[in-house]
């Protein structure tokens, strides 16, 4: 076993804020903050209609070596750092996978799937694929990967190497801890530090968006509710008098 340890969660305020926003919103608004690309690309929904919000544990995998990794499947099940994240899940927890793209190794399988919906966990996002297709999408669970493959997690290339250290996932760092926000858009990366910012900048985005999407469905001007032009300003406000936002 090379690395394990907890994670700091950050605190319900912060992921209740973010859960009413959508991957979409976020990527828009964190892009404006400056952070460009917090979408985990190529890493696709596998469960349509499924959204999650929550922070996250990582599993780093490294090419296979000879000197470093010798064991199977099931040698010593307990030297196997893939069942080792799982330990750590708690609910509400996602759990994201650097598989370094590989298309080869199923990271997770049923029991493992089993034994994670059993935890609480909220979904699992792998730069990679997963095996036992069938047994998993009858446990009904919230999953973002590159793909399936019929071969266990270390029968190819890879091997798991480290939980809850910082990690690449898509094409994006993520920190243990970060909140994960996936939809059917994609899985993105909300650093704990940006989060509060996000939760405000989105809020008011989406809310005069609200407004915007009316207007166009009754064919106005584009040019004048998307973006919301500053002389449409008063118009939203007061609209949004007669119709305030609805609490949570």
């Amino acid at each position: 076993m090379i690395k394990t340890a907890d994670i700091n969660r950050p605190s319900k305020h912060l992921i209740e804020g973010l859960r009413g926003l959508g991957a979409a919103t976020i990527a828009g608004t964190l892009g404006h903050l400056g952070f460009r690309n917090p979408h985990m690309t190529g890493i696709l929904p596998q469960t349509m209609g499924k959204a999650i919000c929550g922070p996250a544990l990582t599993l780093q995998c490294l090419p296979q070596r000879p000197d470093l990794f010798t064991e199977g499947e099931y040698a010593d099940p307990e030297t196997q750092l893939h069942r080792h994240v799982l330990y750590h899940v708690q609910e509400g927890d996602v759990v994201v996978v650097d598989a370094r793209g590989d298309m080869r190794s199923g990271i997770f399988g049923d029991m493992m799937s089993t034994y994670f919906k059993g935890r609480g966990g909220a979904g699992i996002i792998i730069d990679g694929v997963m095996r036992d297709r069938p047994n998993v999408e009858k446990l009904d669970l919230s999953l973002w990967l590159r793909g399936w493959s019929p071969n266990y997690h270390v029968q190819t290339d890879i091997y798991p190497y480290a939980v809850n250290v910082t990690i690449a996932c898509g094409g994006v760092t993520v920190v243990p801890g970060d909140i994960i926000v996936a939809d059917d858009d994609g899985a993105v990366v909300v650093p704990v530090s940006m989060a509060e910012r996000v939760i405000e900048d989105g809020h008011k985005h989406a809310e005069w968006e609200e407004f915007s999407r009316m207007k166009l469905m009754q064919g106005e001007p584009l040019q004048r509710y998307y973006p919301l032009h500053p002389d449409a300003q008063e118009e939203y406000e007061a609209w949004r008098r007669l119709n305030p936002v609805k609490p949570g």
